[in-house]
C-alpha cells in the first residue's frame, strides 16, 4: 500500500507549524528553510523524493502551495514532477487535487499556475517594499551600513538631547555656528541641524 505524506516547510524552527499539520498521514516531512530554496535541494524534500522514486508515495498533502516554494518555475516544475510520478498533490488552502482517478485535473493545473504566480508576485512586492524602506531611510539618514534599517529619530527626541540643548543655549547667546560647534564640542553639521529645527519652530 502506497503512502500518504504530509510535507511542511517553516522558515525557522521557531515558527509554529501547527496549521500545516494534516491528520491521517503515514509520514511527515518538515523542512526549515526559505521558500526560495529549490524543493529538490531541501533536506527533507530530498528524502521524500527518494520515496517517490521508489514508487512508495501515493499522495502528498500540503497546507498551501507556497510550502512548495515561492518561485513560480520551481513550484510548477515540482508539481509537474510529482504528477509524472503519479503522486497527487493535495493543497488544503487552495482546495486543489492535482490528480483525479490518476488523471491530471485541468482545473487544478490552471489554479496551480495562477496561485504560484501570485505567490511569486507577493514575494516581489515584499522585496520591493523593503527596498523602498531602505531608500527612504537613506534619505532621512536612518540607514545603517550593515543593511538594517533603524527607526529615524524624531525632532523632539533629537532636540531633547543634552548636546542639542547646549547648542541651543550657545546659539541663543549669539555665538556663530563655528564658535557654537567648538563650545559644544560637536560637529558644525549638528549645529546646523539644531539651527534648522529652531528656525522651523520659530
Amino acid at each position: 500500500m502506497k503512502l500518504k505524506v504530509n510535507y511542511q516547510r517553516c522558515s525557522t524552527k521557531e515558527q509554529n507549524n501547527a496549521r500545516q499539520v494534516i491528520q491521517g498521514m503515514d509520514k511527515v516531512f518538515t523542512d526549515y528553510c526559505s521558500g526560495g530554496i529549490e524543493f529538490k535541494k531541501r533536506d527533507q524534500a530530498s528524502k521524500l523524493i527518494k520515496l517517490i522514486e521508489d514508487g512508495e508515495v501515493d499522495e502528498m498533502h500540503i497546507d498551501s502551495l507556497d510550502r512548495l516554494g515561492r518561485n513560480t518555475i520551481d513550484m510548477l516544475n515540482t508539481i509537474n514532477y510529482l504528477t509524472s510520478k503519479g503522486v497527487c498533490v493535495v493543497s488544503t488552502k487552495e482546495g486543489i487535487r492535482t490528480l483525479i482517478d490518476g488523471v491530471e485535473s485541468p482545473i487544478s493545473k490552471m489554479m496551480v499556475g495562477l496561485m504560484s504566480t501570485l505567490a511569486e508576485f507577493e514575494l516581489s512586492k515584499i522585496k520591493g517594499r523593503s527596498m523602498d524602506g531602505i531608500a527612504i531611510a537613506k534619505e532621512r539618514g536612518a540607514y545603517k551600513g550593515n543593511g538594517n534599517v533603524r527607526v529615524a529619530e524624531s525632532v523632539v527626541e533629537f532636540m531633547s538631547k543634552a548636546s542639542s540643548k547646549l547648542i541651543k543655549k550657545h546659539l541663543s547667546q549669539g555665538y556663530s555656528l563655528r564658535a557654537t560647534a567648538k563650545l559644544s564640542d560637536c560637529s558644525p553639521g549638528k549645529v546646523m541641524k539644531v539651527k534648522r529645527y529652531l528656525d522651523n519652530i520659530c
